[in-house]
């Protein structure tokens, strides 16, 4: 049975008093927000604040993604009633995570979108709050960086995709294929530093980024993603993880704009975000979640389990330090 500190049964995105603990909700009932937590912009006591990001206007194939953040905190309900597994203890007896709910821009004005975000992201930080963001297509990563950059100096990425992103940009088309090049030649990201995992796609320049391609993923294990990764980041500066769900299969997340063959599956992808704790992480999003290409809510589901995977590594790092 799940923690009863917070003492409320029911609504828990509404009626609890604390960012910390857990309530009882039915996993079939009550106020969704992203594994049960409360609903609040008081980060006065938050370590993380969750951030949805309705955002899907520089997709370049199906469209859906704005409908993400929705899809992803109704995936979470299982999540949030038991322990973590394979971690084997309550990340919120830890780490206290609030639900901020959504950026909100005007759709009509969809240029303004990237500084709203940027905008956003950065008066959470400045609270000393951390970020895990729900897409949104993956063009939101570019200006939730930016806000990263202002406050941290340039970011480790940790890019897990099925697409390289990083395409020809002249630094003002919304495209959610080119931002990283962007990212890299502003010094946003340091790229040197920086591996991208899971690519299905081929592109002449790689920009100095370090790519594990899905096939050597396939070809070397798990394991060497893991060593290699922490071996290109290593774990004495900032770091961000940005995992587009077209990473996986097809088979494994089908609800997403840009689909495509050959990549990880959900048991490979999560055994590799839970074996990178040792990485100075500062913030994460989960970005290219299209429920009305998904099925049962598979992707949904592995989207929610990839961002509740990673809080369990930020509370593993709040429990060391005591």
């Amino acid at each position: 049975m799940p923690s009863h500190s917070v003492e409320i049964d029911g609504d828990q995105a509404f009626r609890s008093d604390s960012t910390t603990g857990r309530g009882l909700d039915g996993t079939y009932s009550g106020a969704l927000s992203f594994l049960r937590r409360k609903y609040s912009r008081d980060l006065s006591q938050a370590d993380v604040a969750v951030v949805g990001i309705p955002f899907d206007l520089a997709t370049s194939y199906r469209p859906g993604a704005r409908l993400g953040p929705r899809a992803i905190r109704a995936g979470s309900v299982q999540l949030a009633e038991l322990k973590a597994f394979p971690f084997g203890f309550d990340p919120f007896d830890t780490l206290a995570v609030v639900d901020w709910g959504d950026v909100y821009f005007d759709w009509g004005y969809g240029s303004e979108a990237p500084d709203v975000i940027t905008k956003d992201i950065a008066g959470i930080l400045a609270r000393d709050t951390a970020t895990l963001c729900l897409g949104g297509d993956h063009f939101v990563t570019y200006p939730i960086l930016r806000a990263y950059a202002e406050k941290y100096g340039p970011i480790r990425l940790i890019h897990f995709d099925a697409h390289c992103d990083t395409w020809p940009d002249d630094g003002k088309r919304l495209d959610h294929g080119s931002m990283f090049a962007r990212a890299a030649k502003e010094g946003i990201v340091i790229a040197e530093k920086s591996v991208q995992i899971g690519l299905r796609t081929w592109n002449d320049d790689d920009y100095g980024f370090t790519e594990l391609n899905a096939p050597w993923v396939h070809k070397n294990g798990v394991q060497a993603v893991i060593d290699r990764t922490l071996e290109v980041v290593g774990t004495d500066g900032p770091a961000y993880m940005t995992f587009d769900i077209d990473c996986l299969d097809p088979a494994f997340a089908p609800g997403t704009g840009t689909p495509v063959a050959g990549g990880l599956s959900s048991a490979q992808a999560l055994e590799i975000v839970r074996n990178l704790g040792e990485i100075d992480w500062v913030g994460a999003d989960v970005v290219e979640v299209a429920p009305a290409y998904d099925n049962a809510e598979i992707t949904a589901i592995a989207a929610a389990t990839i961002g509740h995977d990673w809080l369990c590594l930020m509370a593993q790092k709040k429990q060391a330090k005591g």
